[in-house]
């Protein structure tokens, strides 16, 4: 249930970086024109093409800037979720997730602002009507929207882009997560965290965009990533299927009571 009494004033945006240095200051400038009130935290794992250097300066000549330096190259999951920590920590209201690669357009930022005060997330979608990649792979393009349509149809999700990485949520709804908990990389990280806002009771809404394929740098995705999110929602569909199916059984027994009393007090 979304409450419309919380501020959604004091918005971060969390960028990993590993060898973005071709990239970042130029994504960083487009965030700052498209959201000028928005925080940015870069998260960089310390990457050897001086990413992390390009970061600090950036930091150093705007206060809406700031650089968290990590030990090495621990994935994109575990840069988010050290993100999500420092936000909640320093009292953001919003938290935002974006790659550096230029493929998360910071454009579609405001409309996926305006669209969280009716939802705890809020996913810019590439499969919905409206929504589009442009210059993407087409075994690339049928593997995500094969991934997707798994998704929905294994784990009951009524989301179309799960496996989408530009995402907007309320802290609240991070804070209801337990974030020590999430193991998952990749795609899977994606699907767990609108699963565990689903979870939750959170209200996930979509907003199309424009999706371009990365024009510099190197994808990090891989078959191992993928594999992992086969199996995980495979289990995770089997679980949200048989709480489900409980649930309809409490339910279906609470109607047939009243009635089995009925026909007991006419038999007696």
């Amino acid at each position: 249930m979304v409450d419309h009494s919380e501020s959604l004033d004091k918005v971060l945006v969390i960028i990993p970086t590993y060898n973005e240095a071709e990239n970042i200051e130029s994504i960083v400038e487009r965030l700052r024109q498209a959201v000028p009130q928005a925080d940015a935290l870069i998260a960089d794992d310390n990457s050897p093409d001086g990413t992390g250097d390009i970061a600090d300066r950036l930091a150093a000549d705007d206060d809406h800037i700031h650089v968290l330096h990590r030990a090495g190259k621990q994935g994109l999951a575990a840069a988010y979720v050290a993100g999500f920590r420092w936000g909640l920590e320093r009292g953001y209201d919003v938290l935002v997730e974006m790659d550096a690669d230029g493929s998360h357009q910071p454009q579609f930022l405001p409309s996926m602002l305006n669209a969280l005060r009716d939802a705890d997330m809020v996913k810019g979608s590439r499969w919905m009507p409206g929504g589009e990649v442009v210059d993407y792979d087409k075994k690339r393009e049928w593997l995500s929207r094969l991934a997707n349509i798994w998704v929905q149809a294994s784990m009951n999700i009524p989301v179309r882009d799960t496996t989408g990485g530009f995402n907007t949520f309320r802290a609240s709804a991070l804070r209801k997560m337990n974030l020590d908990t999430i193991a998952s990389k990749g795609y899977t990280f994606q699907i767990d965290l609108t699963r565990r806002v689903l979870d939750d009771g959170g209200i996930v809404r979509e907003v199309p965009i424009s999706f371009p394929d990365r024009e510099k740098g190197e994808s990090k995705m891989s078959g191992s990533i993928i594999g992992e999110a086969l199996l995980r929602t495979t289990q995770w569909g089997a679980q949200r299927r048989g709480a489900q199916v409980a649930q309809f059984a409490r339910e279906a027994a609470d109607r047939v009571e009243p009635l089995v009393d009925r026909v007991k007090d006419k038999l007696d």
